[in-house]
């Protein structure tokens, strides 16, 4: 019975996963991005270790990162490489200068293909105030001075800067009496 069940659970699981088919690295990318990475340097201490994973695969993943915008974390259910592995291989690209290879290499095959019109070039930015910052100028609260989660003392007395403990800036409480 139990091999059964096995059996159907196999049936039910595709080779390639359709979700992340359409995010595999082409041939042609594959082609131009293969030259460019470093070659591998086992750092294990006697020569072994487990076996690396396949730059292909680690590219796949990454470009899915990149494409998608899903967090690290999510590749380990698309199937395509486990996130800390992509991760990794992805800062020890970027220490390389993988990615700013690429995008050099296409630029000039781009240049090659359509022409670069380098005198018309611009660039964009833009340096703005968060739209619910609030202003500068604001009015005084009329709140105590004691922040949210901050507790206040089990003796409730007045803290100062010439009371001993004190840094607090609440004024000094008189009782009449």
């Amino acid at each position: 019975m139990a091999t059964q069940k096995a059996k159907a659970q196999r049936k039910q699981r595709a080779k390639v996963n359709t979700a992340t088919a359409g995010y595999r690295v082409s041939d042609e990318l594959w082609a131009v991005l293969q030259p460019l990475l470093p070659e591998p340097v086992n750092s294990h201490r006697f020569g072994g270790g487990r076996p690396r994973a396949p730059d292909r695969q680690c590219a796949d993943a990454i470009f899915y990162v990149f494409r998608t915008g899903c967090q690290w974390g999510a590749l380990d259910a698309t199937g395509l490489c486990p996130h800390s592995t992509a991760h990794d291989r992805f800062q020890h690209w970027v220490e390389a200068g993988v990615f700013l290879q690429l995008w050099q290499t296409g630029l000039e095959q781009f240049d090659e293909l359509k022409g670069l019109d380098w005198s018309w070039v611009s660039m964009d930015g833009a340096m703005t105030k968060a739209p619910l910052g609030g202003e500068k100028n604001r009015s005084q609260s009329d709140r105590s001075g004691q922040k949210r989660g901050q507790a206040q003392s089990a003796d409730r007395s007045a803290r100062g800067p010439n009371r001993p403990g004190g840094r607090g800036s609440q004024s000094t409480r008189h009782e009449v009496g």
